[in-house]
């Protein structure tokens, strides 16, 4: 498992309610990748004055450790959360607890990695791209997956997969933008993630305002609606 279990340790339900109260109100998450610590920083303030609370810095080599260590340094001192993205190994795990990310988030599913996240008490977003996938994830204890990549699987793979999977809260991540951000809200995904496309002229306005799109029905589910 890459570590032992310690005083800090989640089980899957514990990572569960995590996310259901990180994402509360919310349905974009910020990804920051591939920029130095002063950029990175800097476009995590605008989503965070703009109402995207909660940003993922990725971790795929060493080099993009001070980039997430500056965000999270940030991000405390304005109460906001940062996780690390790209955990796809056990040491990554423990860099992103050295680094003091909030939470971890992975493109697939290694029950690895999830284990060596949740005993170190870092709330786990695996990725999932198949219903084996996510019946092994479900099985596993884990309501909140990250369904990557997004935009080759399309909204109505998300829409067809919420019916035999009704309590899964998906993240749709991977290629989404302004433009099709509503498409996957609209087809079930809880929140869609942002990454190439957040530093386009006005993305980051633009998606903020998806919060206003979302309504909440009376029997707490979410459902899309149009302005007129």
């Amino acid at each position: 498992m890459g570590t032992d279990l310690g005083d800090n340790a989640l089980d899957a339900s514990a990572c569960d309610q995590y996310f259901t109260a990180l994402f509360e109100g919310q349905v974009v998450m910020a990804i920051l990748r591939g920029m130095d610590p002063a950029m990175t920083v800097a476009l995590c303030e605008r989503a965070w004055q703009a109402g995207i609370s909660t940003a993922e810095v990725t971790i795929e080599s060493e080099a993009a450790l001070p980039s997430l260590r500056a965000a999270v340094e940030r991000g405390s001192q304005l109460g906001r959360a940062v996780g690390a993205g790209t955990v796809t190994t056990c040491a990554r795990v423990t860099a992103a607890l050295r680094a003091g990310a909030g939470f971890t988030v992975a493109p697939g599913f290694d029950e690895r990695v999830a284990s060596a996240s949740l005993a170190v008490g870092l709330p786990h977003l695996p990725g999932i791209a198949t219903p084996t996938e996510i019946q092994h994830a479900v099985r596993l204890g884990f309501r909140w997956l990250k369904v990557f990549p997004a935009r080759e699987l399309g909204p109505g793979w998300i829409s067809a997969i919420s019916g035999p999977f009704p309590d899964v809260h998906i993240v749709a991540t991977g290629g989404i933008g302004p433009d099709n951000a509503p498409d996957f809200l609209a087809a079930g995904s809880r929140v869609v993630a942002v990454g190439g496309n957040l530093s386009q002229s006005g993305a980051i306005e633009s998606l903020a305002r998806l919060r206003a799109l979302r309504e909440t029905t009376t029997d707490g589910s979410k459902s899309m609606r149009t302005r007129s």
